[in-house]
């Protein structure tokens, strides 16, 4: 049956799961998302049994996901909650995968042993520099920052900056590495990019990317998927996004106290 499945049905199932995560993340529909979320893992199961267990893995980490909110929040107990979660969403497919698929489907290549190329290196220059240029425009002018708490103490604002970069490592772990790899086994990269970029710019709504933020987020989700294809570089990848959430925490900041780095332009 595998095989004969054709690529226009076989992609439907993919396409619920990433439906579910807009009506979980972006739109608070809980029954519903979990509904088409676990539809699409029956159907799945019946048209494709390798493309289900694949699913399965990526479902697993949305449930684990939706258990909480992870709209911004930066108190203590919120803190470790959210870590905990993100953690697990990550770790549980990972486990399935590797203590009861007896497989490696899902990896994390740091190192490639390729050199970077000139063009490797411009992009990491120029993406603060981007970041600098639109973010601050973005977050304030639209109110977005108001979805992120001001920051008021020193222990704040070091559990602001852990978590902003916490977050930021765990999106490519989870997006790239567990969504869009999986995905890459079933579909051509254009169709596993835009079904995980989908679930990746939900998260980001909820997170608080509101208002025009999918402006951003959507080619952000893309080009980090395809420089993922090209680079096969985990820390690439890594790298660009913490860079850009380094200047996402300094505009933030800034936004809720214009006295925090008045440096920005907007």
């Amino acid at each position: 049956m595998p095989h004969t499945t054709s690529p226009a049905l076989k992609v439907l199932p993919a396409v619920g799961v990433a439906v579910s995560a807009v009506l979980l993340f972006g739109i608070h529909l809980q029954l519903p998302g979990y509904a088409v979320l676990v539809a699409s893992l029956v159907g799945a199961f019946f048209l494709h049994r390798e493309l289900f267990r694949d699913l399965l893995l990526i479902a697993l980490g949305i449930g684990i996901v939706s258990t909480t909110s992870v709209a911004a929040d930066i108190s203590w107990d919120r803190f470790f909650l959210l870590g905990f979660v993100l953690t697990a969403a990550v770790a549980v497919p990972v486990l399935v995968d590797r203590l009861v698929y007896r497989r490696q489907a899902i990896l994390f290549p740091w190192f490639t042993g390729g050199r970077w190329t000139r063009f490797q290196w411009s992009y990491i220059v120029a993406v603060p520099v981007l970041g600098y240029l639109i973010l601050p425009v973005y977050f304030i002018r639209s109110g977005s920052y108001q979805n992120w708490p001001p920051i008021e103490t020193a222990s704040e604002f070091g559990r602001f900056f852990v978590g902003v970069n916490a977050v930021g490592l765990w999106d490519e772990l989870f997006f790239m590495c567990v969504c869009f790899a999986l995905l890459c086994r079933h579909f051509p990269m254009w169709q596993a990019n835009i079904l995980q970029a989908t679930i990746f710019v939900s998260f980001l709504w909820e997170l608080g990317y509101q208002s025009w933020g999918p402006l951003l987020t959507v080619p952000f989700a893309l080009l980090q998927g395809y420089i993922f294809t090209r680079t096969k570089s985990l820390l690439y990848v890594v790298l660009i996004h913490l860079l850009f959430d380094a200047v996402v925490f300094l505009a933030i900041v800034h936004a809720h106290d214009r006295t925090f780095f008045p440096f920005f332009l907007y």
